[in-house]
């Protein structure tokens, strides 16, 4: 499956004032997290695997229905491209929903799973939501608005990558030593690991957020879809970060994402690409 879309840069300006879509995509957040934690480590979950032998829970289904229904009632024209029901319309205005990434962890009562809701405007995420309920975090951002969290004050504090400037003090995220396998590039991940000061595979969207906020300087897997990863570019971005394919292309369909602090994409992309 992947979106109708092209990808432009990501770096692409935007002129227009997005503050409604953001507002629009964090009440879709608002029925997801009450969607999904309605069956949140519940006994009697339904569980069932796909054809790609992946899980899909009730909730993965009826969280993606709650965000689908308020798209269709309040913005009809637009586009929905989710991981369950696929892509509905053709407008250049494309809402990208992964309604609970990291569902292996949602099955298993484990807190650390994410909806995530972009809104791509010709090709380019431009408004990106993050929510983890279970934990109490979310994160956001659109072009021209910046990132957001929110702080334990209850004020949303503005995101910003680390200034750190050289591979051997940064901290990365490789996420899983068999997506680098599968993809070919042990090599890469052993020369990427050897360089730094600290690496671990912290998961699924959680290193993203945590690069947005300057507290990792890389974060790079494979085997991503279109709904993983659109709505982390914006957040990424607007907190002054880089986001690419593993290759250096600012791609949502190459299956696989490098998103790094800015100041060291060149310098991660010239180690993990050495021959």
């Amino acid at each position: 499956m992947t979106s109708p879309l092209s990808q432009p840069s990501f770096d692409t300006p935007f002129e227009g004032d997005l503050q409604a879509d953001l507002e629009f995509a964090l009440r879709l957040a608002d029925a997801a997290d009450a969607a999904s934690m309605s069956r949140f480590d519940a006994s009697d979950l339904d569980i069932r695997l796909k054809s790609d032998a992946s899980h899909v829970t009730e909730a993965d289904l009826a969280t993606e229905r709650a965000i689908r229904a308020l798209i269709e009632a309040e913005c009809p024209g637009d586009s929905v491209f989710g991981e369950e029901f696929g892509i509905t319309g053709e407008s250049d205005r494309q809402w990208i929903i992964d309604p609970i990434d990291g569902t292996a962890n949602y099955l298993k009562g484990i807190p650390m799973w994410t909806t995530l809701i972009a809104l791509a405007i010709d090709g380019v995420p431009r408004v990106g939501v993050a929510s983890q309920p279970a934990i109490g975090r979310r994160w956001w951002a659109a072009t021209g608005l910046g990132a957001w969290t929110n702080a334990p004050s209850g004020s949303p504090r503005r995101l910003a990558v680390s200034g750190v400037e050289t591979i051997a003090d940064s901290s990365v995220s490789f996420q899983s030593i068999g997506q680098w396998r599968e993809a070919g590039e042990l090599d890469a991940l052993e020369r990427l690991t050897s360089s730094v000061w600290r690496d671990r595979g912290y998961g699924d969207t959680w290193p993203y957020m945590l690069l947005a906020e300057g507290r990792l300087e890389l974060v790079a897997e494979f085997g991503v879809k279109e709904y993983d990863i659109a709505a982390l570019v914006p957040i990424v971005t607007e907190a002054g970060g880089r986001f690419t394919s593993f290759a250096g292309n600012d791609s949502l369909a190459e299956r696989s994402s490098l998103a790094t602090n800015r100041v060291l994409h060149d310098a991660y992309l010239d180690l993990l690409h050495a021959d």
